[in-house]
């Protein structure tokens, strides 16, 4: 598979069958994703993946506390505004019409907010860390990791959901993996294979065209 081929296919999966991958697979896709690039070789990112009996276990505690923990950073920026407050709108929106869940039914809207501590059926989650003392430019650093693997992962028939959702249990998934004092969680990601059949995998979401977020200067042709 060719990487352009890659990243037109993956998207952010909502919906997985339950057969878990082996080991040797997810070990593979993360060693090869460190492979990553990172400002100074840092290498800043830690990984746990959690499949079975501690998934299990991490999935239960976030149950049992729907509201979740005071978040350690701030997912999106306050008072989020254009164009970024229309595109997060649209793309809700979009989303909850896959399921033909209006608008007005906000039971049925928190109840797929929820299925974010099920990772979606997933039968794997991945959790990124970092020493807390590092700073932007190491979360971006982090950031490419992931990428890395959501890639590597349509390579191999896998497919992924990045998460960010789960900083909004710090404390939980922290306690549950053992995570040093000087770390920090920065996000969860699901991986498995989709389930073909969920409409909510039929989403695509939109990308504005080059002009509104791109310029080329000094080009001869």
């Amino acid at each position: 598979m060719k990487v352009s081929e890659a990243v037109d296919r993956r998207i952010s999966i909502r919906a997985f069958r339950p057969e878990c991958p082996p080991e040797s697979l997810v070990r593979s896709i993360l060693e090869a994703a460190a492979r990553a690039p990172s400002g100074g070789n840092l290498q800043p990112w830690k990984v746990y993946a959690l499949a079975g009996a501690p998934l299990a276990e991490l999935k239960a505690r976030a149950a049992a506390n729907p509201m979740g923990e005071p978040p350690e950073y701030d997912v999106y920026p306050p008072n989020l505004w254009d164009p970024f407050r229309t595109r997060r709108f649209q793309n809700g929106e979009d989303l909850y019409a896959t399921l033909g869940i209006p608008r007005d039914d906000k039971a049925a809207r928190l109840r797929q907010l929820a299925m974010n501590t099920e990772l979606f059926g997933a039968p794997v989650g991945l959790f990124f860390c970092l020493d807390r003392k590092l700073g932007p430019p190491q979360w971006s650093d982090v950031g490419m990791y992931m990428q890395t693997v959501m890639l590597l992962a349509v390579e191999r028939g896998l497919d992924t959901c990045a998460q960010e959702y789960w900083a909004r249990y710090p404390k939980t998934v922290s306690d549950l993996l053992g995570l040093p004092d000087d770390h920090m969680l920065f996000s969860g990601m699901a991986l498995g294979w989709r389930d073909d059949a969920a409409p909510i995998n039929t989403l695509r979401t939109a990308r504005d065209p080059f002009e509104v977020w791109g310029e080329l200067r000094g080009f001869e042709g």
